[in-house]
C-alpha cells in the first residue's frame, strides 16, 4: 500500500509518466481509472483514450485543497489531458469522458483499526450474549499483564430466545417412533406467529422439536423458534439508542438459517436500520465465533463504505450512475460498488498489489523455462505486507484483523509491523525496530515535526534517500526539504548510549536497517518454509514506496537470487487494479463424504457425486447470473470449482480447486487434496475418510495481462546523472545515481548504486546487477557470499560422549547480530509451532493450541521458546537436560542421529504433568550433536482412572495415566509405534485404571511433534550453513546473557524502589500455604526465591514438580521486565531457588501432580506478582473440564477474570498467566461431541471492585446427550482472588450440577461424576481482583 513518504515523490499537483500502450486500448475516447486510496497517499493509474498510461500520487487527506483524494486525482488527470472540457477544482467532475473507475480502499481497514465504524447492535442466541467478547478466550500477548485487546464492534447486544441443535448425537440409537414422539412433544416450540406453545421460561429440552434437513445435509432439531414480538421490542430498544445497524448471529445458522431470515425480515421491515447483516448470508461457514465476528464486521463497516461512496459520488455529475464503478475485494476480485460489503474490504488495497505483481513478475523465462514463484513485498509506512504467487491466487478463509476474526475469502497476505515509519530503539543491549510507528504526524525526525527516529531517518543518513529528489513538503509549513542534519544529530545522540558499543552514527543507522530487514524477512520465511517451499527458488517482487530501498539486502539475507521492480512499483496496487479480474463467488456448507479411508467401508466409489455435481451446478448458475447482470457475457466467464476438504477427525480444511482434466485418474479432488497435504505436512493420514465442508464456485471474467517481455540486447551501463556518497555493508562509497526515466531497455546497472524514480528510490547493493527489460522494468540479479565462509567451524562442539573440540577463533558479541539472531531463533520456534498446529489431529493441539516448541543448546539450556503456553516455558528445559544426562550416563547407549526421544514423567524427567508429552530431537552436524529441539503437547487422553486423564481425585501419579521416563520414539529412522503403544496402554494393567482411550490421536499427534521438530532441525541447519556453527553457538550464548542482564536490571530496580526483600503468601483452597521470600542483591541483581514455609505435599493431585515452579517464575519475571526481551534460560540465571523437599512444590516421585500444572502453577504466579506488588490476583485457576466415556475423551480449560493493575482494568473472560489455550467453538463442540452448550457468557459482577475493577469470570453450562463421565478440577472455590492497593477481592468460582428436577447441587472444586441425559454441568469461574481504592 502507498502509505509513507519515504522513497517517494508525492504530488500536490499531478505527476505523470507516459508509457507504452497498455494491453487494453482506448475505449471510444474514454478515460479509465484505477485508484488505490491508502492511509497516507492515494495512487491513480489512468489509461488514456490513446491507450497510453499515466500515474499520479497525491495525499489522501488534504482538506485545505480538496475534499476527496480519488475524485481530485481523476479531476487532475482529466484537466491535464482532456482538452475538450474544463475541470475546475470545486466543480462537479464532468463524467462524459470517463469510461470506468476501479478502486481499492483502506476506508474499511482504517475504520476497523480505529474503531470508527457505524453504531451497531448484535442479536444472538440466548446464552451467548458475550460469546464474541470472550472469543476463543486467548490473549494476544501472553506477557502483557493487562491482557489488552481492541474494543468490541457492537455497542449493545440482546439475546434472542431461539435455538436449534444438531440431531446426530441426539437421535443416535433411537427408533423412528421415538424420534416421532420427540418431534411432536409440546411445550417449547413457538408457532408461526411467534406465540409460545406452553413454554414455562425454562431452557428448551434437548431433542424435542421438529427435525429439518439443513443445507449441509445435517439434520437439525428446532428447539425454539424466535418470538418476533420480543425481537421487535429488542430492535426498538436499539433504535431508541440511535443504533442503525444490526448483526444477527444464531447457533448453527450455517446449515439452518431460517431463524436469522425471520429476524432479518423483521428488522428490514421496520425501516429504521440502514444495514442488517445475517451471519448465514454474510458467510455460511461452520464456527459461530468467526462467523459472528464477520457478520458484525459487515454491519459495522458496510455503512462506513456507503458513507464514503456517497461522498465520492457527490463530486461527480449525474452521469456517474451510468459508469462502471467497481471495488476490489479482499480476495483479489472486482465487484460492483453496490455489492461491496465491509467484511470484504479489509484487504482491498493490498489485494491490488498482489494482482499487480502476479501479472507482471510471474512470467516465463527468456529460455522458455517455467516461471519462478514470486514473493510479493509491499513496504509501507507503518507495516509491510508479504504474499506469494505461483500461478494461482492463494486464499485463506479465516483471519484476524484488529482483534476481529474474519471468516471470508482473503488473499493470503501476512503483515508485519515494520515499515518506513517504524521507530528505532537501543534497548536492553539490542537494536529494536518497531512495532511502534512514528506515523505520518509527527513522523520521522527528518519530517521536521519533532518526530521520532525511524527507518526513514536511517535511510536518509546513509545516503540511500536523496533529499534533492524529494519535494519540499516537510516542516510545520510543509515547505522544507527532508532534514538530513536533524536525523544525523538524532543518531549522534544515540552513539552516547552503552548499547551503541562505540559505533558511529552511520554504523548505528546501518545496524538498524539490518534489524529492520530481518524483521521483514521473518514473515517471508514463514510464508514459504512453513508450507514446504524452498525460498531460494522464488523471485522477490518489491513495491510500495519504501520497499525498493530494502529489497536487495533482504534478498541476500534470504538466499534469493532474483528481485523484480516494476516501473510502477510505487503505485503497483493501482496498476494491479487496472488489470484485475471481475469475480463473483458463491459458497455453501455441506457435510458430505468424498472418499472412504477404509476400503471395507466403501458402499459407493464416489459417495458425494450426485449431490456434489448438483450443488456446484446451482452455485455456478448463480455466479453466471450475477456477472451477466453486470454486463458480461457467458463466453467471458470462467468457472473455477472448489471443494473445502479435510480428513475426518481434523478441523483445518484445505480449499482444493478442481484439477485440470486428466490430472488424476479417479476421484481427482482426493488426489489433489492428499498431494497438497503431503507437500505441506510431509505425510498423509492413512485410513481416514476425506470429508467436504464447503462447495465453492469462483466465477471470473479475466482482466488484461501485459504482453510477455521480449529479449533485448545488452547496452551496458548507462551514464550516471550524478554521484552521491552512500553507506553499504563495506562502509561509505561514492556511488552513481541514475534517473529511472533515463534508462533504456538493455541497460545494465551494477551495484552499489542508486536509481531514482519519481515515486520511489531503488538501492542496488553490492553484488547486485539490474537489467532494464523491454517493458522498462528492472530485473535484478543478486549474488551471495556465504557468511559461513568467513567463520571458523570449530568452536566448543561438545559431543554427547563428552569429546570436545577447542575453539580456534572467538566470536565477539555484536548488538546488531544479537537482534538478528533473536529474530531468527524465535522465528524457527514459531515455525515449529505452526507445523505442529497444522499437522496435529487432536482438538487439544490443533484447535486449542495447547503446545509449545523450543530450541536448546547442547547441554539443554533454553535458547528460544515461542510464546505458546507459559507453564511450559521453563519446564521443557528440565526435560531436555534430563534426557541428555540419562542417555549419556554410563552404561546407556547414547543418542544417535535419526533418533527421537520422548518423556512425560513430572518428577523424574522434568515434565509438568503426564498429559503433556515432550518429544525431543537432537540436531547433528558433522556427526556430532550440536543442539536440541523439542515440542510439548497436551494429549487429550493417556489413560488413568478417568476420561481425559485429568482426574479430580487422583492421589498417586499412576492414577493419572501412562508414565514415560525415557523412550526412543524414533530409532534408526523408524517410528516405534508398537513400543509407544504398549506404554500408552500400560495403565490398563492396573486395577481401576484404563489405557489410553484415544490411541489413534496419540500416535498422530506424536508424529506431528516429530514433524515439528524436523522442521526446526532443517531451519537450524540452514542457519549453521549460512553463518557457521561457531557463530550460531556463540549467539545462543549471547542471547541468554542478554535476557539475564534484562532480568537483573529489573530486580535491581525493584530493590532500589521497594527494598531488597519481598515476601508474599497465599493459600490453596485446602489451606496449604505457598510462601515466598525474595532476597535481592541490589548491586548484582542476584536473587534468591525461597519457598520455605510452603506446605507439605498433599494426598491429592495439586502437588507441583519443581519444573512447574521454574516455569511460573520465568513467566512472572519476563512479564515484569515489560520489554520484548528473548525468553530463554538467561531469565532464570540470576535466580537461586530454595524449594523444600516433599513440599507442595517439590513432591515425591509417586505423588499425584496432574492438578499442580494447571492449578498450583497459577497460585505460584499470584504469589510472585504479589511479592513484586505488580497487580491484583487473576482467577488463579485454569478450570479444567474433562468429559467422555469408553468411546472418546475431551478436555478443555475455561477462562476467568484477569486482575486489575495500576493503570488498567482487568479483562473479562480471558485465560491468564500460565495458560493461553483456545476454547472449542460452540458449533464445533456440538458437531463433534455428544453435548449441548447451553450457555457461555460473562459472569457479571464477579470481578473485584476498585479504582480499576478486576475482570469478570465466565459461566459455561453443558448438557450431555448420552450419559458421560464429567470431571472438574478447579481452584479458587473457597479462597477469593486478592485485590491490591486497596482494591477488593474477586468472587470465588462455583461448580454446580443441575438435576432433571431443577435441584441445583454444589459439587465443589474437584468432582468426577456420571451425568445423565437432561442434567447439566454449570461452571462459574472466578473473577480477577480489583486494584486501588474506589473513588
Amino acid at each position: 500500500m502507498s502509505s509513507d513518504k519515504q522513497g517517494r515523490r508525492p504530488a500536490e499537483e499531478t505527476t505523470t509518466t507516459p508509457t507504452t500502450p497498455a494491453t487494453t486500448s482506448g475505449d471510444g475516447g474514454k478515460f479509465h481509472f484505477a485508484i488505490d486510496r491508502g492511509g497516507t497517499f492515494t495512487d491513480v493509474h489512468c489509461i488514456l483514450p490513446t491507450g497510453s498510461q499515466l500515474v499520479t500520487k497525491l495525499l489522501s487527506e488534504d482538506p485545505a485543497n480538496y475534499p476527496d483524494a480519488p475524485t481530485e486525482g481523476i479531476r487532475r488527470l482529466l484537466h491535464a489531458h482532456d482538452g475538450t472540457r474544463n475541470y475546475e477544482r470545486g466543480d462537479k467532475v464532468d463524467t462524459n469522458r470517463i469510461g470506468s473507475i476501479r478502486m481499492g480502499t483502506t476506508v474499511a481497514t482504517n475504520a476497523l483499526l480505529e474503531r470508527e465504524g457505524e453504531r451497531m447492535g448484535l442479536l444472538i442466541t440466548k446464552g451467548f450474549g458475550d460469546l464474541l467478547e470472550i472469543g476463543n478466550q486467548s490473549r494476544p500477548d501472553i506477557f502483557d499483564l493487562s491482557c489488552a485487546k481492541p474494543g468490541l464492534l457492537y455497542e449493545d447486544v440482546a439475546e434472542v430466545e431461539e435455538r436449534v441443535m444438531l440431531a446426530g448425537y441426539c437421535d443416535e440409537g433411537r427408533s423412528a417412533d421415538e424420534i416421532a414422539a420427540l418431534e411432536n412433544e409440546e411445550g417449547q416450540v413457538m408457532d408461526a406467529d411467534g406465540e409460545r406453545e406452553g413454554g414455562d421460561g425454562q431452557p428448551p429440552k434437548a431433542g424435542v422439536g421438529p427435525r429439518i434437513t439443513g443445507i449441509t445435509g445435517e439434520k437439525v432439531i428446532v428447539l425454539r423458534r424466535p418470538d418476533l414480538t420480543d425481537v421487535r421490542a429488542k430492535l426498538e430498544a436499539f433504535a431508541a439508542k440511535g443504533i442503525r445497524s444490526v448483526a444477527v448471529v444464531f447457533a448453527h445458522s450455517y446449515t439452518y438459517g431460517a431463524h436469522e431470515q425471520l429476524v432479518g425480515q423483521l428488522a428490514r421491515s421496520m425501516g429504521v436500520f440502514t444495514e442488517v447483516s445475517l451471519s448465514s448470508e454474510v458467510m455460511p461457514m461452520v464456527k459461530m465465533v468467526p462467523r459472528g465476528h464477520t457478520a458484525c464486521a459487515a454491519a459495522y463497516l458496510t455503512p462506513k463504505i456507503a458513507t464514503y461512496l456517497s461522498s465520492f459520488r457527490s463530486g461527480f455529475d449525474a452521469g456517474l450512475a451510468d459508469i462502471r464503478l467497481d471495488f476490489m475485494k479482499s480476495d483479489g476480485g472486482l465487484t460492483p460498488v453496490d455489492d461491496f460489503g465491509g467484511h470484504q474490504a479489509i484487504m482491498s488495497g493490498p489485494a491490488g498489489g498482489v494482482i499487480g505483481y502476479a501479472k507482471t513478475a510471474y512470467r516465463a523465462n527468456q529460455d522458455g523455462t517455467a516461471p519462478a514463484p514470486v514473493i510479493g513485498f509491499d513496504m509501507g509506512g507503518t507495516s509491510t505486507d508479504v504474499s506469494r504467487y505461483d500461478g494461482s491466487l492463494e486464499h485463506v478463509f479465516e483471519t484476524t484483523t484488529a482483534g476481529v476474526a474474519i471468516q471470508a475469502p482473503q488473499l493470503d497476505i501476512h503483515t508485519v509491523a515494520a515499515g518506513g515509519g517504524s521507530r528505532l530503539f537501543l534497548r536492553t543491549g539490542m537494536f529494536v525496530v518497531g512495532p511502534e510507528s512514528a506515523g505520518a504526524h509527527p513522523g520521522p525526525v527528518c519530517y521536521r515535526k519533532d518526530g521520532y527516529l525511524a527507518v526513514t531517518d536511517a535511510n536518509l543518513v546513509l545516503g540511500r534517500v536523496l533529499p534533492e529528489h524529494f519535494p519540499s513538503i516537510f516542516g510545520p509549513q510543509e515547505n522544507q526539504p527532508l532534514d538530513v542534519d536533524g536525523a544525523r544529530a538524532a543518531f549522534a545522540e544515540l552513539t552516547q548510549r552503552e548499547e551503541a558499543a562505540g559505533r558511529s552514527a552511520e554504523e548505528l543507522a546501518y545496524g538498524f536497517l539490518q534489524v529492520a530487514n530481518e524483521a521483514m524477512c521473518r514473515p517471508i520465511r514463514n510464508l514459504t518454509q512453513m508450507k514446504g517451499f524452498d525460498i531460494t527458488t522464488h523471485k522477490l517482487a518489491v513495491f510500495g514506496g519504501a520497499g525498493p530501498q530494502h529489497a536487495c539486502a533482504m534478498a541476500k539475507a534470504l538466499g534469493m537470487s532474483s528481485v523484480f521492480v516494476h516501473r510502477y512499483g510505487g503505485v503497483l496496487s493501482a496498476y494491479g487494479l487496472s488489470m484485475s479480474d471481475a469475480v463473483h463467488e458463491e459458497q455453501e456448507p455441506t457435510a458430505d463424504l468424498y472418499w472412504y479411508g477404509n476400503p471395507q467401508d466403501e458402499a459407493d466409489p464416489d459417495p458425494s457425486a450426485a449431490n456434489r455435481e448438483k450443488k456446484l451446478a446451482v452455485l455456478a448458475d448463480k455466479c453466471v447470473a450475477a456477472l451477466e447482470k453486470q454486463g458480461y457475457t457467458r463466453d467471458e466467464i470462467v468457472i473455477e470449482r472448489y471443494l473445502n476438504m479435510r480428513y475426518d477427525g481434523t478441523d483445518n480444511a484445505i480449499m482444493v480447486q478442481e484439477p485440470s482434466d486428466g490430472a488424476y485418474a479417479s476421484l481427482p479432488y482426493a488426489e489433489a487434496f492428499r498431494e497438497h497435504y503431503r507437500r505441506e505436512f510431509g505425510f498423509e493420514l492413512d485410513g481416514r475418510d476425506i470429508l467436504i465442508d464447503d462447495y465453492r464456485i469462483r466465477a471470473v471474467v479475466l482482466g488484461s495481462t501485459p504482453t510477455p517481455c521480449k529479449a533485448v540486447p545488452s547496452k551496458g551501463p548507462p551514464i550516471a546523472t550524478s554521484t552521491t556518497k552512500a553507506y553499504f555493508e563495506t562502509g561509505w562509497a561514492e556511488v552513481p545515481v541514475y534517473k529511472f526515466e533515463d534508462l533504456e531497455p538493455g541497460h545494465e546497472i551494477p551495484g552499489p548504486s542508486i536509481i531514482v524514480q519519481s515515486i520511489s528510490t531503488i538501492v542496488l547493493e553490492t553484488e547486485c546487477c539490474a537489467v532494464v527489460t523491454s517493458d522498462g522494468d528492472l530485473d535484478i540479479t543478486v549474488s551471495h557470499t556465504n557468511k559461513a565462509d568467513k567463520n571458523d567451524d570449530a568452536v566448543s562442539i561438545h559431543s554427547a560422549d563428552g569429546d570436545v573440540e577447542m575453539a580456534e577463533s572467538e566470536v565477539k558479541e555484536d548488538p546488531v547480530q544479537l537482534s538478528i539472531f533473536s529474530h531468527r531463533f524465535m522465528g524457527i520456534a514459531e515455525q515449529m509451532g505452526r507445523t505442529l498446529a497444522r499437522t496435529a489431529i487432536s482438538v487439544n493441539i490443533k484447535e486449542r493450541l495447547d503446545f509449545s516448541c523450543a530450541l536448546f543448546t547442547l547441554d539443554g539450556g533454553l535458547v528460544a521458546n515461542a510464546p505458546h503456553i507459559p507453564v511450559h516455558l521453563g519446564a521443557m528445559q528440565s526435560a531436555v537436560r534430563f534426557q541428555v544426562e540419562y542417555w549419556s550416563s554410563e552404561g546407556r547407549e547414547g543418542i544417535k542421529e535419526g533418533e527421537v526421544l520422548v518423556s512425560n514423567h513430572p518428577q523424574l524427567a522434568g515434565g509438568s504433568h503426564l498429559p503433556d508429552i515432550t518429544v525431543i530431537t537432537p540436531v547433528f552436524h558433522k556427526g556430532k550433536i550440536i543442539f536440541f529441539v523439542a515440542s510439548r503437547g497436551h494429549h487429550s487422553d493417556i489413560g488413568g482412572i478417568s476420561p481425559g486423564s485429568m482426574p479430580p481425585h487422583s492421589k498417586r501419579l499412576e492414577d493419572e495415566g501412562a508414565m514415560i521416563v525415557a523412550f526412543k520414539l524414533v530409532k534408526n529412522g523408524q517410528f516405534q509405534e508398537q513400543g509407544i503403544t504398549d506404554i500408552l496402554n500400560a495403565p490398563g494393567k492396573l486395577e481401576g485404571n484404563s489405557g489410553t482411550r484415544n490411541l489413534r490421536d496419540n500416535l498422530s499427534d506424536l508424529r506431528a511433534q516429530v514433524a515439528a521438530n524436523n522442521s526446526g532441525i532443517r531451519l537450524l541447519q540452514q542457519l549453521v550453513n549460512e553463518y557457521g556453527l561457531n557463530v550460531v553457538q556463540s549467539y545462543m550464548t549471547f542471547i541468554q546473557h542478554n535476557a539475564e542482564s534484562s532480568v537483573r536490571e529489573m530486580l535491581k530496580s525493584f530493590a532500589r524502589e521497594h527494598g531488597a526483600r519481598a515476601h508474599a503468601v497465599d493459600h490453596m483452597d485446602d489451606g496449604t500455604p505457598i510462601e515466598l521470600t525474595i532476597d535481592i542483591d541490589e548491586a548484582t541483581g542476584d536473587a534468591t526465591f525461597d519457598f520455605t514455609g510452603t506446605g507439605p505435599q498433599v494426598l491429592g493431585n495439586h502437588n507441583a514438580p519443581p519444573a512447574v515452579t521454574y516455569s511460573a517464575v520465568i513467566y512472572s519475571l519476563r512479564s515484569l521486565v515489560g520489554l520484548d526481551i528473548p525468553l530463554n534460560q538467561g531469565c532464570l540465571a540470576p535466580v537461586k531457588f530454595v524449594i523444600p523437599p516433599n513440599s507442595l512444590l517439590n513432591p515425591s516421585d509417586d505423588a499425584g501432580v496432574v492438578g499442580g500444572n494447571v492449578l498450583t502453577s497459577q497460585r505460584v504466579v499470584d504469589v510472585v506478582l504479589r511479592a513484586f506488588k505488580a497487580c491484583a490476583a487473576s482467577q488463579g485457576c485454569m478450570n479444567n473440564l474433562t468429559f467422555g466415556d469408553d468411546r472418546f475423551g475431551y478436555y478443555e480449560t475455561i477462562a476467568g477474570g484477569a486482575g486489575a493493575g495500576p493503570t488498567w482494568e482487568g479483562r473479562s473472560g480471558v485465560h491468564t498467566h500460565c495458560t493461553n489455550t483456545r476454547i472449542t467453538d460452540p458449533e464445533i463442540l456440538e458437531r463433534r461431541y455428544p453435548v449441548v452448550l447451553r450457555q457461555f457468557a460473562l459472569r457479571k459482577g464477579s470481578g473485584g471492585p476498585g479504582k480499576h475493577r478486576g475482570g469478570d469470570g465466565v459461566i459455561r453450562e453443558i448438557e450431555p446427550l448420552r450419559p458421560l463421565v464429567m470431571s472438574i478440577l478447579s481452584e479458587r472455590r473457597t479462597l477469593h482472588p486478592y485485590g491490591m492497593a486497596g482494591g477488593k477481592e474477586a468472587e470465588c468460582g462455583r461448580n454446580f450440577l443441575i438435576r432433571k428436577d431443577g435441584v441445583v447441587v454444589n459439587i465443589g472444586g474437584r468432582c468426577s461424576a456420571s451425568i445423565d441425559v437432561g442434567e447439566r454441568l454449570r461452571l462459574e469461574t472466578p473473577g480477577g481482583g480489583g486494584y486501588g481504592k474506589e473513588d
